[in-house]
């Protein structure tokens, strides 16, 4: 019997992705491999989002083309939308199938040739169109209608949070970016479907359930309107998870900052099934910049926002995107982000050197800035995250919180521990050994290495924090 393998780079989106795919592949019988160098197909489903996505995809290609010069490589995702024609003139590669065609991959892949008999007559290969010893299958993204959808599970931590992709695709036109180009129009997985997938995921036993989407906050816009003759909103899918069903905890990813609404905030802040988490990207602190990204935001209305996140929850993690390096950035704009980002109660960053995309508007603004001034800026910020979130961290020393215990155990000096989650967001190392996916009530004892350091509370009835 034919193995498969599918490895997958980028977020958590594409992640989801490779979790649809390998359930198409099982459906036809097929059986998952351990490893590249074990499958008679290997499908990487790449990233496009920087220069060096695009490296590592061409870079794994190459590697797995010489440890397994047999096997049958697929290429799809991000990268595969956006340029077949350079992927399928790899040497090893056999079919490039963008995103576009990425639902039914693994119909395709077992076609005897490129189209036949089982292969819909809807499904165009564009081999002939352009010279390239690939068979490449790709079309207009923005006719894409699909949503792939199947649980995602952290291979470390599979039986404790797995994540459900319900919503893909960007209609937001931001100048550094190539995404919406690659996956389309944003579109949703409905609410039934979504409710039935978590309903699905309580039941085999998953007590967190982290839901996320390219532009998550947009969920349910593009939905038939609701019996209110009202469109479907984002809160409308939380509050139904929260009503329809019995997991203990649901945790939101990226969340774009117009769509942190006062009902979200206000919901997140009430329940205690909703963990304690805001994920907000930034970008920049400028106004001037953010107005060349074309965000839909002023650097006030931003920290406003996150004022109110924190005022709701004063024990949340808060957590945004940054990118240092944009065409243009001086460095009073610079300053005025490091400026923005030391004010607000931020616990957490995840900070990006620009990378110019093809067919983005910034691509082409004149004044790049040089790369080794943007590192720079990004190793400035990065020392300034890790300040902040060390304060943060050290907190909660003394206190009690609720944490979800994972998979990973430790043999250390203490003896034997458990590797934990908070609630929000914040790593721990729980005394013992604990069986995964259970949610108890920790003492915090110390912070060390990275990580909150403790044991069970004496009084696990009481409130945690």
């Amino acid at each position: 019997m034919a193995s498969f393998y599918v490895k997958n780079f980028g977020c958590r989106a594409a992640q989801a992705d490779g979790a649809a795919i390998e359930e198409q592949f099982r459906r036809l019988g097929l059986e998952s491999a351990e490893s590249a160098d074990r499958a008679g197909i290997v499908v990487l489903n790449t990233c496009t989002v920087t220069a060096s996505a695009d490296q590592d995809a061409r870079s794994a290609i190459r590697k797995i083309h010489r440890e397994n010069p047999d096997c049958q490589i697929v290429v799809t995702g991000c990268y595969a939308q956006r340029a077949p024609q350079e992927i399928g003139n790899l040497p090893g590669v056999r079919k490039v199938v963008g995103n576009s065609h990425k639902h039914r991959l693994a119909e395709i892949v077992l076609a005897a040739s490129s189209l036949d008999s089982h292969v819909s007559p809807n499904l165009i290969s564009i081999t002939d169109l352009q010279s390239s010893p690939a068979g490449l299958f790709v079309s207009d993204i923005f006719a894409h209608t699909e949503l792939l959808a199947a649980p995602v599970f952290d291979a470390a931590n599979e039986r404790t949070r797995p994540n459900l992709k319900v919503q893909d695709g960007c209609n937001n036109r931001c100048s550094f970016c190539v995404i919406p180009y690659v996956r389309g129009q944003s579109r949703s997985l409905p609410l039934d479907r979504t409710l039935l997938e978590v309903k699905s995921l309580v039941s085999s036993g998953y007590r967190e359930v982290v839901i996320s989407g390219i532009n998550l906050g947009r969920w349910g816009r593009d939905l038939n309107a609701t019996t209110n003759n009202r469109k479907s909103r984002f809160e409308d899918l939380v509050r139904a998870i929260l009503a329809e069903t019995s997991l203990e905890k649901l945790r939101i990813s990226s969340i774009e900052p117009m769509d942190w609404s006062d009902e979200l905030i206000s919901m997140m802040a009430k329940s205690p099934r909703i963990a304690k988490h805001a994920h907000v990207p930034m970008q920049s602190g400028s106004d001037r910049v953010l107005r060349l990204m074309h965000r839909k935001y002023r650097p006030w209305h931003y920290r406003e926002k996150i004022e109110q996140i924190r005022a709701a929850m004063p024990d949340a993690a808060i957590g945004a995107d940054v990118m240092t390096g944009f065409p243009g950035e001086s460095d009073a704009d610079f300053e005025e982000t490091r400026r923005m980002i030391e004010y607000l109660p931020f616990t957490y960053l995840h900070v990006f050197t620009y990378s110019p995309r093809p067919g983005t508007p910034a691509a082409t603004i004149a004044n790049q800035v040089p790369v080794q001034v943007s590192r720079e800026r990004n190793r400035n910020l990065r020392e300034l995250a890790e300040e902040k979130k060390s304060v943060f961290m050290r907190s909660f020393i003394g206190r009690r919180i609720e944490a979800i215990s994972l998979n990973e155990r430790y043999d250390g000096p203490d003896g034997i521990a458990t590797e934990a989650l908070t609630h929000n967001y914040l790593k721990l190392r729980l005394a013992g050994g604990h069986p995964a996916n259970h949610w108890m009530h920790v003492q915090v004892n110390r912070v060390e290495a990275g990580s909150l350091i403790g044991g069970l509370a004496e009084n696990p009835s009481d409130s945690a924090a």
